[in-house]
């Protein structure tokens, strides 16, 4: 399935996504007396098993419920959580080209991570998946793009082994982590350049773990304004995602609900010659196969 998070009215809900209709899950359980709690992707994904098993038989039904099939078209498309439950997890330089390109813009060589480098987006940051992204030229003037594969995780856990980490996995969601260059230096950490607000778009949708078989072959790709800047496949990644899962869960407990951004790979704009910053009005859009796209407008602060 692939499992939106929309909007109809002021109604947020939980919908299944197939082709140019919705189904309002919820009410199609409710139409054949599910107890699983469907309302919201949160609920669906702590239900577990349960709740997955409920999504099956409503599958299996799906004919059944034509008062509750939607036109995607007039509803609005929400990050898959909208409201995330911490910060959203993040990998940096995951991806051996994307770590070249920025040691060169350096003028330094080119060292590869030995662990996988966590830092945090703001719950904050997180915006739709046609979401407009703010750009405040007060604050910066290299705001940057990164297609990412983000993972969902389902079951919770801490110190999970690499060899089990699939099983705790929800699903997958195509992401895109902004990133206002110049306060990454100017406060020489991560969190303040990647957390401004609307700078995560997440979605369209998730789309459930048994449907994507090997995530590695899935193909990223980025276009500003049509001219395609960023495209690999998410084998190209230095640290897969059981080993990412493994690390990040070390000490440390993963809960349902969390998300996790998987790095992005080259073609970044401040490694560009000249250096290419995002402007007002540019069309950023991020894909991933199988997954679907992000479709973001930079639009900039209008001051008085």
């Amino acid at each position: 399935m692939k499992l939106v998070s929309c909007s109809e009215a002021g109604r947020v809900f939980a919908g299944w996504w197939r082709e140019a209709r919705v189904l309002d899950l919820a009410a199609a359980g409710r139409h054949i007396n599910e107890a699983a709690d469907l309302g919201s992707m949160l609920a669906i994904i702590r239900g577990g098993d349960g709740a997955r098993a409920a999504l099956q038989r409503i599958a299996s039904r799906s004919e059944e419920f034509a008062d509750v099939w939607l036109d995607a078209g007039r509803l609005q498309f929400l990050a898959p959580i909208p409201v995330p439950i911490r910060n959203v997890f993040c990998v940096g330089r995951n991806y051996v080209d994307h770590v070249k390109e920025g040691y060169a813009r350096a003028g330094k060589e080119a060292r590869l991570p030995e662990v996988p480098q966590f830092f945090t987006k703001a719950t904050g940051a997180v915006n739709s998946p046609d979401g407009e992204v703010r750009l405040d030229p007060r604050l910066t003037r290299l705001l940057d793009y990164e297609v990412e594969l983000a993972v969902v995780i389902g079951r919770g856990g801490r110190d999970i082994d690499a060899t089990r980490a699939h099983e705790h996995v929800f699903g997958y969601t195509v992401a895109n982590d902004f990133t206002a260059r110049d306060l990454q230096r100017r406060h020489e950490q991560w969190f303040k350049g990647k957390s401004l607000d609307t700078t995560c778009p997440l979605g369209p949708c998730i789309v459930e773990r048994a449907e994507i078989a090997d995530p590695a072959r899935l193909e990223l790709s980025l276009s500003v304004n049509g001219e395609e800047r960023q495209r690999a496949h998410a084998a190209q990644m230095i640290f897969d995602i059981p080993t990412i899962i493994a690390a990040l869960s070390a000490g440390l407990t993963l809960e349902p609900g969390d998300i996790i951004l998987t790095g992005t790979p080259a073609g970044v704009g401040y490694a560009m010659d000249p250096p290419q910053a995002l402007r007002d009005g540019d069309l950023v859009v991020s894909r991933i196969e199988g997954i679907g796209e992000l479709r973001n407008r930079i639009v900039a602060v209008r001051r008085a």
